[in-house]
């Protein structure tokens, strides 16, 4: 027993050499925590940029609408040419040629509308606020899914460490077995079980390997890069004190509740404005022409202006049925904010009993952890002494081995659980959790176009070289 202690002391002593020159001689590798897997997540995702584009969308929708009740002007220049010709043949025949011209220049400017216009107007910002808590939900998502991405990394990281070691300790036990072989202390089948837990425990670590490249696969697809070294689980965010005042926070914050609620606001005021469509709308028309025709140097000039008011009368029932179906989309937005407030109140219940089952989880795999050490150091050493078999080390090894993986797992799954209760309540963003980064300002945008800028504007031509500028255009 003393020989095998020994050299089981140089193999350790020996390893832990070549380890140190490796960390010595090997390039400094850029390390990685949670902090910066979610920072590159934000400021690469496509899936945020998606997202604020189309908030800009909807921020256009309000100039759309201010947009109506401004003058609307046009112009139009038209050329003609008129050929005719009189009479026969060559002695009474006569030809006249003329070109004319005209420019004409027009303007239609609602003047009334029985209040539709601003209704539509008062809806496209209820939806701009919405998507911004869309917007918000979408940064949370992205966030979340670094977290998953890191912790996942790390977690393989530490599967293939456990079943590297698992191999190191079988193909110690095989040796040992084919020792105690050769002076008749076992039989062939003690070896031949150690040769087959060697055999599968090879076949383990390729597949953990494997499932790491996957995790570093799936880590550059959400970060934007390689991870850099990953060692250490994320630090826990403190959590509500009760389940109840975690559910009472979710439903005052969660982004998605609060663009449920602006989308039925917006709804109603839809409902409204198709309600003032069914009554008159009054225009101020006015026109101004020139035209001249070359050949008898005739000139026309005009110029027109006038006030009419319309009142439909009868439409065949498609403004009846346009209220009808704006009320039941506003019935409709209702039941969503019925179903979105459970559903946050269900998510956050299960996120914090996920997190409460992932703590006690972790305590019992650390005591599973560390019983099987005992086990295993004890089955070992009476092993070495001819009172246990090799099945029975290989068998304490799996256990320890099982526990091992457990407390991973426990561990990871504690870790994610903590960030999804975050993600519950509408926390996860980076305001909240003072990322380093250049956070999207929403209001910007919808500053510059709100009041609904021409192109021919200061403001209208500084838009249009933002755009160009950050490529949408």
């Amino acid at each position: 027993m003393q020989r095998f202690v020994n050299t089981k002391r140089i193999r350790a002593f020996a390893a832990i050499g070549v380890l140190a020159t490796a960390a010595v001689s090997a390039p400094q590798v850029r390390a990685d925590n949670v902090t910066d897997a979610m920072i590159g997540a934000y400021t690469s995702s496509g899936l945020l940029e998606q997202n604020r584009a189309l908030l800009r969308v909807a921020d256009e929708g309000v100039a759309a609408t201010v947009a109506r009740l401004r003058p609307v002007i046009s112009t139009a220049l038209s050329i003609s040419r008129d050929y005719n010709r009189t009479g026969l043949g060559s002695l009474g025949a006569s030809s006249d040629h003329r070109t004319g011209a005209a420019l004409s220049l027009s303007m239609n400017w609602l003047l009334f509308d029985n209040g539709a216009s601003r209704l539509d107007t008062a809806a496209a910002q209820e939806t701009v606020l919405a998507t911004r808590q869309t917007l918000l939900d979408v940064e949370q998502q992205v966030l979340f899914s670094a977290v998953q991405a890191y912790v996942n990394v790390l977690t393989q990281q530490d599967i293939v460490s456990l079943r590297s070691n698992n191999l190191r300790l079988l193909q110690e036990e095989l040796r040992a077995a084919n020792d105690r072989f050769e002076v008749g202390e076992v039989t062939r089948t003690d070896v031949a079980l150690a040769e087959s837990q060697v055999a599968e425990a090879r076949a383990n670590l390729t597949d953990a390997r494997g499932d790491l490249l996957t995790a570093r696969a799936t880590y550059e697809e959400v970060v934007g890069r390689a991870p850099g070294t990953v060692t250490s689980y994320p630090p826990l965010p403190r959590r509500a004190s009760s389940l109840q005042t975690a559910q009472a926070l979710a439903l005052r914050s969660h982004p998605s509740l609060r663009a449920q609620q602006h989308a039925v606001k917006a709804a109603q005021l839809t409902a409204d404005s198709s309600l003032r469509d069914m009554g008159p709308t009054v225009n101020l028309s006015a026109s101004a022409s020139h035209g001249e025709v070359r050949g008898n140097d005739t000139r026309t000039d005009n110029f027109d202006i006038g006030v009419s008011l319309n009142q439909t009368i009868y439409a065949g029932g498609s403004l009846a049925a346009a209220r009808r179906a704006d009320l039941a989309r506003l019935d409709a937005e209702r039941g969503a904010l019925i179903s979105t407030q459970r559903s946050i109140s269900s998510n956050t219940a299960s996120a914090y009993t996920a997190f409460e089952t992932a703590a006690a989880s972790l305590v019992s795999s650390n005591e599973r952890v560390r019983a099987a050490q005992v086990a295993f150091n004890g089955v070992r050493e009476e092993a070495t002494l001819g009172s246990r078999t090799t099945l029975d080390v290989l068998q304490a090894e799996q256990e320890l081995l099982d526990a091992q993986t457990a407390r991973l797992s426990a561990r990871a799954t504690q870790a994610l659980a903590a960030y999804d209760l975050l993600q519950s309540q509408g926390l996860l963003t980076a305001e909240n959790l003072s990322l380093a980064v250049e956070r999207y300002d929403p209001e910007i945008y919808y500053n510059q176009v709100r009041s609904a800028p021409a192109f021919v504007t200061k403001r209208g031509q500084d838009l249009d070289r933002v755009l160009k500028a950050l490529g949408k255009n």
